[in-house]
């Protein structure tokens, strides 16, 4: 079978880790309740942060919030190396700038996420995902922005919402925890 992901907020806790960079470099104490409570993908306005501001403090900040220390999700690492060890293919397709996507590779292979030739996917929009989707024939497909899962309704891919503050209102199958969907999965 085919299995695609994207990678930031699903499979590594990327949000997170960017709100913990931006609390030390704005010198804040925001806890992480507060970090829970955020219902947009971008996390700049609980800093106070307007658009711009956030943008640039974004692009600033990319190298170390991409290639630091940005943990996997629990059960994350566990179910693809399986899904790579019992044959099925595993794919990356991510919407992080091109200019990261051959330091992005290096670093998922880095932190033990199994990465084939020919499956790693990254540089274009958020839009531009459903191409990709469809022309690998995924069997299934997990992300977690509104954006790219709206556009998905009309596959024959199976697509699982990965669960955020942000995407709440977004209908469909919903993972919660990737250990739980790793037991619950009959492959």
């Amino acid at each position: 079978m085919k299995f695609g992901f994207d990678i930031d907020d699903t499979l590594i806790n990327l949000r997170q880790h960017a709100f913990h960079l931006y609390n030390e470099k704005l010198n804040e104490n925001k806890s992480i309740e507060q970090f829970h409570a955020i219902q947009t993908v971008e996390i700049h306005e609980i800093f106070g942060l307007n658009q711009e501001q956030g943008n640039a403090m974004w692009t600033r900040l990319m190298p170390a919030i991409y290639f630091t220390d940005c943990p996997p999700f629990e059960g994350a690492l566990t179910l693809l190396n399986e899904l790579n060890d019992k044959g099925h293919d595993v794919f990356y397709i991510t919407s992080r700038p091109k200019k990261y996507c051959v330091q992005t590779k290096d670093w998922m292979m880095a932190a033990g996420f199994p990465v084939a030739d020919g499956h790693f996917f990254c540089g274009m929009q958020d839009d531009e995902k459903i191409m990709t989707i469809r022309d690998l024939a995924l069997d299934y497909y997990f992300d977690d922005k509104p954006a790219v899962l709206e556009t998905l309704g009309n596959t024959k891919t199976a697509v699982y919402i990965v669960d955020q503050s942000y995407n709440k209102q977004v209908e469909g199958q919903r993972i919660t925890s990737w250990s739980d969907f790793h037991k619950s999965l009959k492959i």
